[in-house]
């Protein structure tokens, strides 16, 4: 059986539970330990995949096809590993689970109840992951704050889980916030205490406290908090803000989180910590020697958690290229053709973003309008992707029409068509094409010389896909389908020959980018941009040049 960490979170939401578990879980991982995160979520959808990204930011998607919160993703990018349908779990899945077994009468006739039926529900699958070998610790995220009232019962199992487990098989990581007031200037204890005592009343007592804070904490604030939360100072973690998520796990190595933890669960024998890569990665990240802009076209952008494994991709890949890569946010529903070339002139590259619906569609289309004729290297994902196809099928092959059947049904040229069998599908949730499928890349081609070979695996989340019945015609006008699903021939790549830089893909590229392996699309795509920003400085120096004589 595996040891677990439970990290709660308190006195205010979006403190970085997630950031903590994985920082935490890469610095065990690094001590040479099996290491897996899972995330418990209180709300009572069963996944997120019916959730506007408003709502909850982006649905993460794992290979065998869960639709999941996004701090797994924060967990396969730090640890390298993936993560599968057991690492997020809901309470509508709980629920759901528990309600299924009584309808088959598994219960015998008793009182269904939160407790012991509910909480026995959530203990099965808080020790699910750690019944087998493939893990030395689980580390399991409680969503939500202390004192939430869909949070209880969650809380109410680590209670019995540290009560039947021997102490040294199980603690508790509490992350809070110490506040600063700048009319006392001074950090403010209050909150945590608060906290802790709240936590403790519902029976749970955190073996550790880190936190949050935006100055230094003192011996005495360390002291003060030990004493009156009854932990030891030494156990008072300081998580100071960082300019970056990835430096994280280095300043919880200084404050050594992972050693406290290693002796609470009696681990012996751990090596010490390589991280070598990691530091290499941030050396790159921080000392980058060039700078580009890439627009990211799309129309949830007021909230940058939408895109997040967009925006972490990037900061991968920029990594690999040491090249700073400043996003430009631009709302598609605001794009016009009167306003693109002002808006989009000072980029060096323009990615089209996912998404569902037809707001923002047409500021998409004129986007990659812009990029095509003006030779800017262009990233479609998803929707993105089927925009590129749109826009050629309109201002290329000459269908004025041309559209998508999710936009517009009764368009002449349904050049992007739902899927064959998501016609008969009438629930929402969990009935996409989900998870990971094969593709093969023609030889010679752009996806070929990017991924460096013909077999891939990709992961998906669409419900329309491109129309084969104009496949000829596309080929014919010059756009190139370079990656096709073997078994279904749809196509999942588009590329263009007589660009530097135009390729879409119908897959989620940005879902598999890690720290240690960057993608390689948008490693390419990084590099594309540079180029593209320095030939662009190269001309119009010669251009300044030759004004001047």
């Amino acid at each position: 059986m595996a040891k677990f960490i439970f990290v709660t979170g308190g006195v205010t939401s979006s403190l970085g539970k997630g950031i903590i578990a994985a920082s935490l879980a890469k610095l065990l991982q690094s001590r040479g330990l099996k290491v897996t995160i899972q995330k418990f979520d209180p709300y009572i959808n069963v996944d997120p995949g019916t959730l506007n990204p408003y709502e909850h930011g982006e649905c993460y998607v794992t290979d065998d096809g869960a639709e999941t919160d996004l701090d797994l993703g924060h967990y396969e990018r730090f640890l390298n590993i993936p993560t599968s349908q057991a690492n997020n779990v809901t309470t509508g899945r709980i629920y759901q689970t528990v309600i299924n077994k009584e309808r088959e009468g598994e219960y015998l006739g008793k009182t269904v109840q939160v407790v012991p039926h509910i909480t026995d529900e959530i203990k099965r699958r808080m020790l699910l992951l750690g019944e087998s070998d493939n893990y030395d610790i689980v580390i399991t995220e409680l969503g939500g704050t202390v004192g939430d009232i869909e949070s209880l019962p969650f809380v109410e199992a680590v209670r019995q889980l540290q009560w039947e487990m021997p102490e040294e098989d199980c603690m508790v990581v509490h992350l809070t916030l110490i506040p600063y007031l700048k009319a006392a200037k001074e950090l403010k204890t209050k909150p945590t205490q608060h906290s802790v005592r709240l936590l403790s009343q519902e029976g749970v007592q955190p073996d550790v406290i880190v936190c949050r804070t935006e100055h230094p904490l003192s011996d005495e604030i360390r002291r003060k908090i030990g004493l009156f939360c009854n932990v030891k100072p030494n156990a008072v973690i300081e998580a100071m803000d960082a300019s970056t998520i990835y430096e994280v796990p280095l300043k919880m190595l200084q404050e050594g989180l992972d050693v406290i933890v290693l002796k609470q669960l009696q681990i012996n024998g751990y090596a010490a910590p390589e991280l070598n890569k990691w530091r290499g990665f941030l050396d790159k990240l921080n000392y980058p020697k060039s700078r580009i802009k890439i627009g990211l076209i799309g129309k949830y952008i007021e909230l940058q958690d939408a895109y997040k494994s967009i925006l972490e991709s990037f900061i991968h890949a920029g990594a690999v290229n040491q090249c700073k890569v400043q996003i430009v946010n631009v709302h598609s529903e605001f794009l016009q053709e009167d306003n693109i070339a002002e808006k989009l002139k000072d980029l060096d590259g323009l990615l089209v973003a996912p998404g569902f619906g037809a707001r923002g569609v047409e500021g998409k289309i004129a986007a990659v309008k812009y990029a095509r004729e003006n030779k800017m290297p262009f990233f479609g994902i998803c929707l993105g992707m089927q925009m590129a196809v749109i826009e050629y099928a309109r201002n290329v092959i000459g269908w004025k029409n041309a559209h998508s059947t999710e936009m517009d049904a009764a368009t002449s040229h349904p050049v992007i068509a739902l899927m064959e069998e998501q016609k008969k599908v009438k629930k929402k949730g969990g009935t996409m094409r989900l998870g990971a499928y094969p593709c093969e890349i023609v030889p010679g081609s752009l996806a070929h010389k990017i991924y460096e070979a013909t077999s891939i695996s990709e992961r998906h989340r669409h419900r329309w896909e491109f129309n084969n019945n104009y496949l000829a015609d596309f080929e014919k006008a010059g756009l190139i389908p370079s990656g096709k699903n073997p078994a279904t021939g749809l196509v999942e790549i588009v590329e263009l020959n007589n660009h530097p830089h135009f390729i879409g893909v119908q897959y989620h590229p940005e879902l598999k980018s890690t720290v240690e392996n960057p993608h390689p699309l948008f490693v390419r795509f990084v590099q594309a941009a540079r180029t593209f920003a320095e030939e662009k400085a190269t001309f119009q120096k010669h251009k300044a040049e030759t004004a001047n004589n």
